[in-house]
């Protein structure tokens, strides 16, 4: 019947697309892309919070801490098996592949991304391992938005703005925030999205939060309403605390890379290291158990006025009174996240680093404020604090200052504490950016080389190919050869460049510009006496960012390209600057 259903919506949607306008069914699509993201997010977010109070209520009745600890063990396991035996063995992490799949793919996202990160991340995090399910979320919308337009075949433009809508729906479920999805699609993913774009975002983030208010159950949100009035005499804290969070930031996207590649280079079985992982992450959460799951309810719990309950069902349940042991636990666990965060990801486990971020952001404005209070320096609301600390981490981390600003702003119900949000979300994306030039989820593609979306021109360059320009019709010479052979390629093939081999190995290479003055003369001149022994060469494998900056330094047209230390073509600049302009035009008017 549900079968049913869809098909006859498809054939209504397929219809109206012929009696509507373009922009007009984009509006349309923007809504449906919204409604499919939107029970994706409420799947996940009840799933979690379901397991996390099953765990809770097993605790209350057993009194055995390390029931939190063995839970993790299972969902990273699980979420491990799930991969290799029904996703194919393998599955991509992180919203940085939707940055890969605008500038990279066209915007394509695999079919399997609708409901991979549905499946593993609700495994991974439902059953308590320390990440977030919004990258995970944010990755099933991109999807939802891509695979819609994929199904009605529009152009790249218009999957792009899908996909971002898909994005801005997500998030905007997720914390009940239509203003921080719309955000966070253009802040973070859609970089160079123009203005006629926010109007399918603004719509798919409201069919969003619409869905979230009638549906997903208040709890599983993650809300605040006990704020205390802003103190402009806090201004100068504020201040401090931007640099504080902006510290913080840098610590952890540093040390989690450094956790979650040492994992990923460990030569075990995929099983095997999931094991190692969640057993050194189930010892964690065993002495912190705030390190279980996203953390939201402990970040609740921390913005409260009874801070003590964190230290309930822990080892240290019996200074639940004393202060100091309170901050200490507290700050133990803020240090100690960007480990747990790195541990379950790079072990197996599947989810992403939103939900980590507001968690040390929270713990980082209660530890500021909790130890100046506690030492008498000055009298901080810890609420306020709390709150602003996760604007902070969340702008540093993500280098989104405006996402960070009004997500906290819409999470807490008001917009009293705005000004304190600005400063701090602004001082810390200007000091991390300082220290860390890119932001964490985009980290992984600039090792790789690869390229985001705050620069189109870098963007259309990645949608090319060197395969697809690589002249591999050539005609090579031998060191041997004379300008009588030179002459007679020239006259039959055309070539600007020949390349000089030696048992298919580059050993120079002559430019006809170079040669053109000599080209006929007399005399024994050999192509050893003419040729350039050493020159710029491209790779195979280079990207063709790569391959123009290097046409770029050796000032001529044509570049050498070798695969696996042979010679295999050339690249002839007038051609890839055509292919460039074609891309261009097709991303324009496709």
């Amino acid at each position: 019947m549900f079968k049913k259903k869809l098909l006859q919506l498809e054939a209504l949607l397929i219809a109206g697309r012929k009696k509507l306008s373009p922009k007009q069914f984009i509006f349309i699509s923007s809504v449906m892309v919204g409604i499919m993201s939107a029970f994706a997010v409420i799947f996940l977010k009840t799933f979690a919070h379901w397991v996390y109070s099953l765990a809770s209520y097993g605790n209350s009745i057993l009194r055995l801490s390390f029931i939190n600890s063995v839970l993790p063990i299972a969902g990273i396991l699980l979420t491990v098996a799930v991969v290799k035996r029904v996703l194919g063995g393998s599955i991509e992490k992180g919203t940085s592949q939707i940055l890969h799949a605008v500038a990279g793919k066209s915007s394509i996202i695999a079919p399997k991304q609708m409901y991979a990160q549905i499946i593993t991340s609700s495994l991974t995090v439902g059953l308590g391992g320390s990440a977030g399910l919004e990258s995970p979320i944010v990755v099933t919308g991109a999807a939802f938005g891509s695979n819609y337009a994929q199904k009605f075949r529009l152009s790249y433009k218009d999957r792009t703005l899908l996909l971002g809508c898909g994005v801005a729906a997500g998030i905007a479920t997720a914390f009940n925030a239509p203003i921080a999805g719309v955000l966070f699609a253009v802040e973070v993913l859609l970089v160079d999205v123009a203005i006629s774009a926010f109007t399918p975002i603004m719509i798919a983030a409201a069919t969003g939060t619409l869905v979230s208010a009638v549906v997903l159950n208040e709890e599983v949100l993650l809300t605040f309403r006990h704020q205390q009035t802003f103190d402009y005499h806090n201004i100068p804290f504020y201040i401090l605390l931007g640099f504080f969070t902006a510290l913080l930031s840098v610590f952890y996207s540093r040390n989690f890379l450094k956790t979650e590649h040492f994992f990923a280079a460990l030569k075990l079985g995929a099983y095997k290291k999931a094991l190692a992982g969640s057993l050194m992450l189930g010892l964690m959460i065993f002495v912190f158990p705030t390190l279980f799951g996203e953390g939201y309810e402990s970040i609740k719990t921390l913005a409260d006025t009874n801070a003590g309950e964190l230290l309930e069902n822990t080892l240290f349940k019996d200074f639940s009174s004393n202060q100091w042991v309170l901050l200490a636990f507290v700050g133990f666990s803020m240090m100690l996240k960007a480990f747990a965060s790195g541990i379950t990801l790079g072990s197996g486990g599947n989810g992403g680093n939103f939900a980590p971020s507001l968690f040390l952001g929270s713990y980082a404005g209660y530890f500021f404020s909790k130890l100046l209070n506690l030492t008498g320096l000055a009298d901080l609301p810890v609420s306020n604090f709390a709150m602003v600390g996760m604007a902070g981490i969340l702008s540093g981390l993500f280098h989104a200052p405006l996402t960070a600003i009004f997500l906290i702003a819409e999470i807490t119900g008001g917009y009293d504490l705005i000004i304190p949000l600005m400063i701090a979300a602004s001082i810390s994306y200007a000091i991390s950016k300082r220290f860390e030039k890119h932001s964490l989820d985009v980290k992984g593609l600039v090792k790789k080389g690869n390229v985001f979306t705050s620069n189109k021109d870098t963007n259309i360059l990645w949608t090319l190919k060197v395969e697809s320009i690589l002249q591999v019709d050539h005609k090579t010479l031998s060191k041997d050869d004379s300008l009588e052979r030179l002459r007679a390629l020239v006259m039959e093939s055309g070539q600007g460049i020949f390349a000089v081999t030696e048992n298919q190995k580059l050993a120079g290479v002559i430019y006809f510009s170079d040669a053109r003055e000599i080209i006929f003369q007399q005399g024994d001149i050999l192509m050893k006496d003419i040729m350039k022994s050493s020159c710029e060469t491209a790779d195979y494998c280079d990207s063709m960012q790569t391959v123009m900056q290097k046409l770029e330094k050796c000032g001529k047209f044509y570049l050498p390209v070798i695969k696996d230390g042979l010679y295999y073509g050339y690249i002839d600049k007038g051609i890839a600057l055509e292919a460039y302009r074609n891309q261009l035009k097709a991303m324009i008017f496709d």
